[in-house]
């Protein structure tokens, strides 16, 4: 049959435009089952816009590649007319690795596609090499999943403070680790020969709650992590702000009032060093209260009543609430989340936090929906949040 003029116009290759639109469907498909799920079809057509046809054909490509599956029972609508087959998430075929890095301690984890930590492990640093710290978090990893056989690797994630360029997956700058210029996803992709993906842990924690946690919905969010290092992550419509070479978030050494303690900056009273898991650890030691550097150990201590560490976690909360109440000024966001010891453990830091930030606002003001699971999140949710953004792009290695 000759070819005609009109068909000589239709090109065989696909537009990258249309490859976009392929991937963004899916994301919004996936999301959809994340947020809903067991879902039925007709009703991630509703709630997304997309054709019913569409829905099914991207429902068939992720079941494909092993992220939904369909639930065994079909179910009946009003228990009349055609059953439908509702769609899950498969939270039993896969798992992503999470890692985060903190001063004293690595977190390995691994999560389901929920969200969901289903093995961890703490490991204390030896020393602060970033070799060396990344070859434990790989051997870390490695032995996690010997724990769960049958259940594959679709990358790893990992969390770290300081200064942390996603774009090329390194750590330009921690200063309490002594890292610079660390190639982290590269050092632990050949460890592990897994996809990796790197990230801040604020960052890392607004996606976390933008997938998985309380405020998944919110037009605008501000996560606020005070523990050995403090910063802060903004996400509006679903965009985190990175800023040139993702430095956005960088708020240590803004001024505390009234703050006393020294900053190697050359001032005194800089946000990171007054809140400090150091400083509070410091303190409490002064007081007779702890004597060793674990903050866990003065939430402990005022959970037996004793006063003094009391009165230093409601301190350090209130602090940080004047901190909130800044970046809300700043940025009014919907929501802010804060990840630090106390607001996490006690009403009475929570109550402070929230009165420090403005009472009007209080509302506004949560604490982190992972409070026992919080650093392994962290790092999971840096590759679930690639996963969830392009889910036609996972690794083929694991399928």
């Amino acid at each position: 049959m000759p070819r005609t003029a009109a068909s000589t116009l239709v090109s065989p290759v696909p537009r990258a435009a249309d490859s976009d639109r392929r991937r963004t469907s899916a994301s919004v498909v996936l999301r959809s089952v994340l947020e809903h799920g067991p879902v039925a079809r007709s009703t991630i057509a509703r709630l997304t816009g997309l054709s019913p046809a569409s829905v099914t054909e991207h429902c068939a490509r992720l079941a494909g590649l092993g992220l939904i599956r369909e639930e065994a029972a079909p179910r009946r609508s009003n228990g009349v007319g055609r059953p439908h087959v509702p769609v899950d998430l498969d939270r039993d075929r896969f798992v992503v690795g999470g890692v985060h890095v903190a001063v004293p301690y690595t977190t390995v984890a691994l999560l389901d596609l929920r969200g969901r930590v289903v093995a961890e492990r703490r490991l204390k640093h030896e020393r602060t090499d970033p070799v060396r710290v990344l070859a434990r978090a790989a051997e870390g990893l490695e032995a996690l999943l010997a724990q769960v056989p049958g259940r594959r690797p679709l990358g790893v994630g990992v969390a770290v403070g300081g200064w942390v360029d996603r774009e090329t997956g390194t750590v330009v700058e921690h200063e309490l680790l002594g890292w610079r210029e660390v190639p982290v996803r590269d050092l632990l992709g050949a460890r592990t020969g897994l996809p990796v993906q790197v990230d801040g842990h604020a960052r890392a924690l607004v996606n976390g709650e933008r997938l998985f946690g309380r405020v998944r919905g919110s037009r605008s969010v501000l996560h606020l992590f005070v523990g050995n290092v403090v910063d802060a992550a903004f996400a509006t419509n679903d965009e985190v702000h990175y800023g040139p070479r993702s430095q956005a978030g960088a708020i240590a050494h803004l001024p505390v009032p009234g703050g006393t303690e020294p900053c190697g900056c050359g001032r005194t009273g800089c946000l990171q060093v007054e809140l400090s898991e150091r400083t509070l650890c410091r303190r409490a030691r002064e007081a007779g209260v702890i004597d060793g550097v674990n903050p866990m150990h003065v939430l402990a201590a005022a959970r037996a009543g004793d006063g003094v560490a009391v009165r230093l976690l409601v301190e350090r909360a209130r602090m940080t609430g004047r901190a909130a109440g800044l970046l809300l000024d700043v940025l009014n966001p919907e929501t802010v989340v804060v990840t630090e010891v106390g607001v996490m453990h006690r009403e009475d830091c929570l109550a402070a936090l929230r009165e420090a930030a403005g009472n009007h606002r209080s509302a506004a003001v949560l604490p982190t929906s992972f409070p026992d699971s919080v650093l392994a999140v962290a790092g999971g949710s840096v590759v679930l949040d690639a996963l969830f953004r392009d889910p036609l792009g996972a690794s083929p290695e694991a399928i």
